[in-house]
């Protein structure tokens, strides 16, 4: 049936139009592919680039392996931490850092 209403289409003229009701449904699954999981995605990452790059001595962080610590110093890739009240230094990639920490001064 499919194929004698193709044939009906060809036979008229129409079969570019046929051509672009194949072609649409995956224009459209990518135009949704894109706007649903790619710029998301390119959105958090110029967030989080954003975010390392404006670093600061002070800022109190954590790590992606779960580390909680205030920068006491700023590398060209790396960060310096002090974890603890016992001022153990610990040195990580940039890239590592998960995100600042809100302290309970700057809530109020």
């Amino acid at each position: 049936m499919i194929q004698a209403a193709s044939a009906v289409l060809a036979q008229e003229g129409m079969g570019s139009g046929s051509l672009l009701m194949t072609v649409l449904p995956f224009v459209l699954l990518i135009a949704v592919f894109y706007f649903m999981m790619i710029r998301p995605e390119n959105k958090r990452k110029k967030a989080e680039e954003k975010m390392r790059s404006e670093l600061a001595v002070g800022d109190e962080i954590s790590t992606i392996g779960g580390l909680v610590g205030t920068i006491c110093a700023i590398k060209e890739d790396t960060v310096v931490i002090e974890t603890s009240a016992d001022r153990v230094r610990v040195e990580f990639t940039k890239t590592a850092v998960a995100g600042k920490r809100v302290s309970a001064e700057s809530k109020k």
